[in-house]
């Protein structure tokens, strides 16, 4: 059986991370250093607070154990256990960066004009993939080249608003889910029941304190419904925002001497999918062709005009669109029930789940109201911890 170990990067016992575990009291931030959990909640009762501080790597805890001796397991079988990993924030805004790369913003476009039709993705893509492609792959947002390309494209009867956020000056960054309601690592993540065309979107994710400082990096899958989207972009927040629907995980890898941004812009995301059926999708995208650099996204989501107190997470945006039939030719991918999920990344580990429908998956019934009486009852909320 697949345990947490697994599933940790290899370097795991060199590097910090933030996490939170379901423990019998209840959700706790816990700090991993040198292999071993230290709950930090008496230190700072929420991963948001936590995050907030400067000194978070050294961190006073008790000492739970070395990582290794608590055997955690995928929950999805059972999410009552306890100690189970849980999404590594809490209070944080969980926000999302869309149409990051050429080929995430082509398949936009074949979205929109096939209108959430999965029959007709593939003559769109076949007519739109190398003229696009090609072209956005070399082309600064914002420049004097992407508006050139805009009034060559809008000549060709091509142009999408997709395109405007791919090559335009200003990024998508929308609002994944609400606080408290992302899934960690062996959870399940939910695809609507009436979605008939879905995918996983595996992603690198920033973790930012209140003032827009990166603090770390963990793994997303940002479940999107394409046929929903692809229907019209105002429901956007229909296909995005759902039970289960935003994973992250399996921690956040703290920025140190060992590990910065300069390895996120390095990285290779890797996914797999396994189904019941047999069925097996793999592919990899490297960070290297973002069109957008990731404090860019940070600075286009923090500024002037909107504030996160609490902190917030972003999801930097994905590059792998999967096309591979499934069921029959040129249909391409959706989700079935039962498949296994895992997205990987060398320095962060594998963040691993399994799909359900949402109203199958555990209903989110945590929210601020119930975590807040829960630290107080646990007398974490007695004095200010920042």
């Amino acid at each position: 059986m697949t345990t947490l170990i697994h599933d940790l990067p290899g370097d795991w016992r060199e590097g910090v991370f933030l996490g939170r575990l379901a423990l019998p009291e209840g959700p706790t931030p816990v700090l991993v250093r040198k292999g071993r959990v230290h709950d930090i909640s008496a230190w700072a009762p929420t991963s948001a607070q936590a995050a907030a501080r400067p000194d978070l790597a050294d961190a006073p805890g008790r000492d739970l154990g070395d990582l290794e001796t608590l055997a955690l397991s995928p929950a999805w079988n059972d999410a009552d256990v306890a100690p189970r990993l849980l999404s590594p924030v809490d209070l944080q805004c969980i926000k999302a960066s869309g149409v990051t790369f050429a080929i995430s913003a082509v398949e936009r476009v074949i979205e929109e004009r096939a209108r959430g039709d999965a029959d007709k993705a593939l003559a769109i893509r076949e007519a739109l993939a190398d003229r696009v492609g090609a072209d956005l792959s070399a082309v600064k947002p914002g420049s004097d080249q992407a508006y050139a390309l805009k009034d060559a494209l809008i000549a060709d009867g091509l142009w999408s608003q997709y395109l405007e956020v791919a090559i335009g000056k200003d990024a998508e960054i929308f609002t994944k889910a609400p606080v408290l309601a992302s899934v960690g690592w062996g959870e399940l993540v939910g695809v609507r029941p009436d979605s008939a065309w879905n995918n996983p979107e595996p992603e690198v994710a920033i973790l930012c304190d209140p003032a827009g400082r990166p603090v770390g990096a963990a793994l997303g899958n940002d479940v999107n419904l394409r046929d929903i989207e692809g229907r019209s972009a105002l429901l956007l927040g229909k296909a995005k925002d759902n039970n289960a629907s935003a994973a992250l995980g399996p921690f956040v890898r703290l920025f140190d001497d060992g590990f910065g941004m300069d390895d996120v812009r390095d990285a290779t995301v890797s996914l797999e999918v396994r189904g019941d059926d047999g069925f097996v999708l793999e592919g990899s995208s490297s960070m290297r062709l973002i069109s957008r650099d990731p404090l860019d996204l940070i600075g286009q989501t923090l500024n002037e005009n909107h504030q996160y107190p609490d902190g917030f997470i972003l999801y930097l945006g994905t590059m792998f669109a999967p096309i591979k039939d499934r069921d029959a030719p040129g249909q391409g991918f959706t989700h079935k029930p039962g498949d296994v999920v895992t997205v990987s990344s060398e320095r962060l580990g594998t963040l691993r789940n399994r799909v359900t429908t949402t109203d199958r998956a555990p209903p989110w019934t945590v929210g601020v109201v119930e975590l807040m009486y829960n630290l107080a009852g646990r007398g974490l909320l007695q004095e200010r911890s920042i």
